[in-house]
């Protein structure tokens, strides 16, 4: 009766339908030469580092400058962004899955004058507010996590560490000197909600000591149940504890060689924080790749087991990436990602290269029987 009352009709479920939840349906915001020719395109071409042509069967065109965007943006960048738009582009733009800006027009003409547009502007340091690049055999922009800026168990910032590294790779940004297109992705902690499992060259932060136990406050601050259930590899259990004046409080207990330091207890519980200006530091990770092209989906190595923060610039850090980026585009053959490039030498060989220290912590023992058995890729294999 609920739904005759209010008039639904269960046949037809989106009849006189009223609602503002959720975005408009994506191909409202089309530019017009998109939507005429959506599903038509025949071929596309860099003409240059960032800029792309798409043609269609119809023959009609698409010019596309990509710029490079930083993940965290403030609201007078963005309404920047719109403006470009709204000048050059009818409105039209979009982001990609990286943080790229795309700008697109339907003429060759109306591409010079939005390249210079985008350009001319800088930051009061001189810097460019919108490079152009990332295509084809380039740096692509660093896809990141959100670090000190808005997160309760990094191991080490999101934006700082991935500015100190395009800072050092820009040049790699702009041009396509590369054997391959090296994508490069940061995640502040193990939790990962970022790419790197699967990158050529990843940057992920590290915590190495377990929770700090704050038992005073514990009991008061915590659902005890809650926090012990928020583990993993279950190394949290009840536990009483008597503090230094004598009083016996409920609190728990870490069993320190299972934890893993990923700081789900500290989600549900204040009192158990993990951040550490000691412990806590940085790993690089090296020859990942999602694509099917040439050899199958490869999960990143690690190749720097630990580098400390060492804040603004992380200069270990980047002199360890930029000794790999160079490495790779000297040594690999063209269209060799970095991990088929490690595998084709010899990962021996890829650390003397690189002049990375090898450690037997690095020795990848990891086997399981789906490594063996499982067809895990779409390639075709003669």
């Amino acid at each position: 009766m609920a739904f005759v009352s209010s008039g639904y009709n269960p046949d037809k479920p989106m009849e006189n339908r009223i609602t503002d939840i959720g975005p408009r349906k994506f191909d409202e915001f089309y530019p017009p030469v998109i939507a005429k020719n959506k599903g038509k395109w025949l071929y596309h071409e860099i003409l240059e580092p960032g800029i792309l042509v798409h043609v269609s069967e119809t023959g009609d065109e698409v010019y596309t400058i990509r710029t490079g965007g930083c993940r965290l943006m403030s609201v007078s960048h963005i309404r920047e962004i719109c403006e470009i738009a709204d000048k050059h582009c009818d409105g039209h733009l979009r982001f990609t899955t990286r943080n790229n800006i795309e700008f697109m027009v339907d003429s060759k003409e109306k591409v010079e004058p939005l390249k210079q547009d985008l350009l001319s502007r800088k930051q009061a340091g001189g810097c460019y507010k919108f490079p152009i690049g990332g295509t084809g055999s380039c740096v692509t922009n660093i896809v990141h996590t959100q670090g000190w800026i808005h997160c309760h168990t990094p191991a080490t910032d999101g934006s700082g560490t991935v500015k100190a590294t395009m800072d050092a790779l820009f040049d790699d940004f702009t041009n396509m000197r590369l054997p391959a297109q090296l994508r490069v992705s940061m995640a502040c902690c193990l939790n990962m909600c970022g790419a790197v499992h699967c990158s050529d060259i990843a940057i992920l932060g590290y915590h190495r000591k377990p929770p700090m136990l704050d038992h005073e406050y514990m009991n008061k601050m915590c659902e005890i149940p809650l926090a012990i259930a928020a583990c993993p590899t279950f190394a949290i259990k009840p536990a009483k504890v008597t503090l230094e004046d004598g009083t016996e409080v409920k609190s728990v207990v870490v069993n320190e060689p299972r934890c893993m330091f990923c700081g789900n207890c500290y989600t549900m519980c204040p009192s158990m924080p993990l951040a550490d200006d000691v412990g806590d530091g940085i790993v690089l990770m090296a020859g990942g790749k999602v694509s099917n092209r040439i050899s199958a989906p490869k999960f990143s190595k690690v190749v720097v087991a630990f580098i400390p923060n060492e804040m603004p610039r992380w200069p270990t850090m980047t002199d360890a990436i930029k000794r790999m980026v160079e490495a790779y585009a000297k040594d690999a053959n063209k269209y060799e990602r970095m991990g088929e490039w490690a595998e084709r030498i010899g990962w021996e060989r890829f650390f003397e290269k690189c002049e990375l220290e090898f450690t037997h912590h690095l020795i990848d023992d990891f086997r399981d029987p789906a490594y063996f058995t499982w067809r895990q890729t779409t390639n075709f294999k003669f």
